[in-house]
């Protein structure tokens, strides 16, 4: 099995890293993010198209990928960006931050690397969706643009996964939502996490790879739960 995780400087992606380097299955594993975390790293800036098509041809030369993870997000930064509680706070910037990472940036890694799948095997692409993405599951408000942000994610997966179906009926593109992980996107938001439901990046990690070894072409399009249980659109 050969395998790309982006965002693999991230907390859930170093230990999707740790956890892929160590199974007997794994024949080739490509840590990419933007800051070089060992020799293998490939650098990549999701502003800048060019280093993702140039990523996408190093990998190209190796043979075809059996599992794509984007890993990245952004909820929060140290220049002040927050969740907004009101729409009050709307700001074009901090819109237009969170869809850049979190939207457009998988997006223009599933137009590179979908066309690297296996063609003769099951293959996933999957990105990390959050219930919060929910349409459906929406009765709190707030964090509009992490939320829109989130729920075009899930839009982008589907309609991802309708074109793949047509080009290769063994891709399944799926979008995860890997629970409350002690990571540095959750740190301030810990205090109100009820007792028990926070998750280590190591047992978030494990709990993703389960649900994509079992996911089928059936579920392709899905925004899945850490449990593989779906979320409504």
């Amino acid at each position: 099995m050969r395998v790309a995780i982006f965002g693999s400087s991230g907390g859930i992606g170093t230990a999707l890293v740790d956890q892929l380097g160590n199974d007997p299955r794994v024949a080739r594993l490509y840590p990419i993010s933007r800051t070089k975390t060992c020799s293998e790293t490939l650098i990549l800036n999701y502003d800048d198209e060019k280093t993702i098509s140039a990523a996408a041809e190093l990998i190209k030369a190796d043979g075809p990928l059996d599992l794509v993870i984007v890993a990245s997000g952004l909820l929060h930064d140290s220049n002040g960006l927050l969740p907004e509680k009101t729409f009050r706070s709307l700001e074009s910037a901090s819109l237009e931050k969170l869809y850049r990472v979190n939207v457009i940036g998988p997006a223009l890694v599933a137009k590179h690397f979908i066309p690297l799948l296996s063609p003769d095997r099951k293959n996933v692409f999957a990105t990390l969706g959050a219930r919060v993405g929910s349409i459906t599951d929406n009765n709190l408000g707030g964090w509009y643009s992490y939320r829109m942000a989130k729920a075009a994610l899930v839009m982008l997966t589907r309609t991802l996964a309708v074109e793949s179906a047509r080009r290769n009926a063994f891709t399944v593109c799926v979008a995860l939502h890997p629970g409350t992980v002690n990571t540095a996107l959750s740190k301030p938001f810990q205090r109100s996490v009820a007792d028990g439901t926070l998750v280590s990046p190591s047992n978030a990690a494990a709990n993703l790879l389960r649900v994509i070894d079992g996911v089928d072409p059936s579920q392709s399009g899905h925004h899945l739960a850490w449990d593989g249980t779906q979320i409504p659109y």
